[in-house]
């Protein structure tokens, strides 16, 4: 099964070149629906003509961001040489901490299809 996800610029071009491995996600109904061995097409949201396919390789549920990150290396993510509080203030940029303890969350661990 193929899914369609979008993607902002920083990190589809980190999953591009292999230094993101891991895509988070709310754990919502639509991401639910995702299984190991399914494909994901990244549109890139600045550039919707341009998109990446990606297999799914493990799905890691999670009740909080938080406890994903203290799961994984920061690398694993895109973020090498982070620290914990800026993990969660740029995922709060873009999820609220209500939809997060409504849903948990999902890491995605993804490989490039080429």
């Amino acid at each position: 099964m193929t899914h369609f996800m979008s993607l902002y610029d920083r990190p589809f071009s980190k999953i591009m070149d292999g230094s993101k491995t891991i895509e988070i996600r709310l754990n919502d109904k639509k991401r639910r629906k995702v299984s190991i061995g399914d494909h994901i097409t990244f549109t890139k949201v600045s550039d919707k003509k341009e998109t990446l396919t990606v297999q799914v390789v493990d799905l890691y549920p999670h009740p909080s961001f938080a406890a994903l990150y203290q799961a994984f290396s920061f690398a694993e993510f895109g973020c090498d040489g982070y620290t914990m509080e800026q993990m969660l203030d740029r995922t709060y940029d873009i999820y609220t901490k209500e939809n997060e303890q409504r849903y948990g969350v999902l890491g995605i661990r993804v490989r490039r299809i080429d």
